[in-house]
C-alpha cells in the first residue's frame, strides 16, 4: 500500500481564541480568514508592512477557535509579532506545540486507509479537517493539506497517544518513512519550509504559492500595500522553482545557480534546499532555488557547481 507515514511532531501548533480573533488574523496575514466556516482552512503568509515573509502559516477554523500550524520554532517568532498589534481586541494565543504531536500520512492510498480506519474523509477537500478522530484513531483533528503532490493528511494527535496512533497506522498498512524521504518527497513536490526555503528577505509571490496562499479581494492587511503593487506590475524579479540537476553531490544551501559556465557565467540564483529523489540513491538530486525571473519557467537550462540543471 503507498500510505507513507512521516512524524512531524516538531511542527507548531497555536490555538487562537476571543471572539476577535477572525478579525484579527484577518489583519495579518495575506489569505481570506473571515471568509472560513468551521471544519474549513486554508494557507497563508504573515508579513510585514514591506510584503515580506514572517511566517508561512496553515489556518484551521472551528466553531470556537482557529488554529494555526507552521514550521517548528514559528511560535517564537509569530506570538511576539501578533502581540505587537493587541490594543484592545479580544483574542489570545496559546502554543499548543507540547500538547499535541503531529504524524503526516501521504500518498495515493492513504485516503483508503483513514476510511477502513472509520474516518469519513473521502470528501473533505484541500485544507478542510475534522475536529476529532475515531476511539480507533484518538485524534485532536485531521486535516488534508496535500502537500506532497498525492492526499495528504496531518494527523493532530494528544502527545501521551503518538505512539498508539503510530502502531494503528502501520498495522493498517501505512509505511513508516524517514526525514529524509521527507525531504525528497516535499521538493519533488515543490513544498517549501520557512527557514529553509522561505526567509523574511522574501516577499510573498517570490515563494511560488500566490495561488493558494494570497487573496487580492480581502482588502487591508499588514503589508498589502506591496503585495498589490507586485501584482499590478504582473511579476517579481525572481521565484522559488524546482530543479533537477544531472549528477551529485547534494548542491548545498547557498549554492550559485549560473546562466552558463565560468569563467563567464553570471549568477541567476541560488540553491535553498536539495535532496535524492530516492533517499541513498545518488540518482540526480533535485532541488529547491530562487531564480531571476527570466529563468523561472520549466525547461530553461543552469549550472549547478557545474553541473547541467534543469529548471522543472
Amino acid at each position: 500500500m503507498d500510505a507513507r507515514l512521516f512524524d512531524v511532531s516538531t511542527r507548531t501548533q497555536i490555538e487562537i481564541t476571543g471572539r476577535d480573533r477572525v478579525k484579527f488574523l484577518h489583519s495579518f496575514c495575506t489569505n481570506d480568514i473571515k471568509k472560513l466556516q468551521p471544519v474549513q482552512g486554508c494557507e497563508a503568509f504573515v508579513t510585514n508592512v514591506n510584503g515580506k515573509v514572517l511566517g508561512h502559516i496553515f489556518v484551521f477554523a472551528e466553531r470556537d477557535s482557529l488554529w494555526l500550524e507552521s514550521v517548528a520554532g514559528s511560535a517564537a517568532a509569530l506570538l511576539p509579532h501578533f502581540d505587537r498589534y493587541v490594543i484592545t481586541e479580544d483574542v489570545r494565543f496559546a502554543d499548543r506545540s507540547s500538547e499535541f504531536a503531529e504524524l503526516l500520512l501521504a500518498g495515493p492510498q492513504s485516503t483508503e486507509l483513514l476510511e477502513r480506519l472509520g474516518l469519513i474523509v473521502a470528501a473533505v477537500p484541500r485544507y478542510g479537517h475534522l475536529a476529532n478522530g475515531t476511539a480507533t484513531l484518538p485524534l485532536r483533528a485531521i486535516r488534508r493539506v496535500d502537500w506532497l503532490d498525492a492526499p495528504t493528511w496531518l494527523l493532530s494527535i494528544p502527545t501521551a497517544q503518538r505512539d498508539e496512533v503510530q502502531r494503528t497506522l502501520t498495522q493498517a498498512g501505512a509505511q513508516r518513512a524517514t526525514e529524509d524521504e521527507f525531504h525528497s518527497s516535499r521538493i519533488a513536490a515543490g513544498f517549501p519550509l520557512y527557514g529553509l526555503d522561505i526567509t523574511e528577505d522574501n516577499l510573498a509571490q517570490e515563494v511560488g504559492r500566490t495561488a493558494l496562499a494570497i487573496s487580492f479581494t480581502k482588502g487591508c492587511y499588514l503589508g498589502q500595500e506591496p503585495i498589490a503593487r507586485i501584482d499590478a506590475m504582473g511579476h517579481v524579479n525572481r521565484q522559488l522553482c524546482r530543479v533537477e540537476l544531472s549528477s551529485g553531490p547534494l548542491p548545498a544551501p547557498g549554492t550559485p545557480v549560473l546562466d552558463k559556465p565560468a569563467p563567464d557565467g553570471k549568477q541567476v540564483g541560488a540553491i535553498t534546499s536539495s535532496a535524492w529523489k530516492q533517499p541513498g540513491d545518488t540518482d540526480k538530486p533535485l532541488a529547491l532555488a530562487y531564480l531571476r525571473s527570466g529563468f523561472a519557467k520549466t525547461g530553461s537550462q543552469v549550472l549547478v557547481d557545474s553541473h547541467a540543471a534543469n529548471v522543472l
